[in-house]
């Protein structure tokens, strides 16, 4: 829970959301996951769970490898 947390004060660092849902599944897989999902007042889904596929927005690979950058750059402070 320790990593999760550290992950989850990233994200607010990184993009200062409202808040982070939360999920954690293990389901079909066979083993424990979690989802962290920022949220923002008015926003896409705010006040309700997050869909799993809602297919909204698609980012290019360009852009999730910037996201994991910064991810990274925190993270190692």
């Amino acid at each position: 829970m320790e990593d999760i947390n550290k992950v989850a004060c990233t994200m607010h660092e990184i993009f200062n959301p409202d808040k982070v849902n939360y999920g954690a599944y293990g389901d079909t897989g066979h083993h424990l996951h979690f989802h962290l999902v920022p949220k923002y007042k008015d926003g896409y889904e705010w006040g309700g769970v997050f869909a799993m596929n809602p297919g909204v927005k698609t980012l290019s690979e360009e852009a999730y490898q910037e996201m994991v950058e910064k991810y990274r750059e925190v993270l190692a402070e």
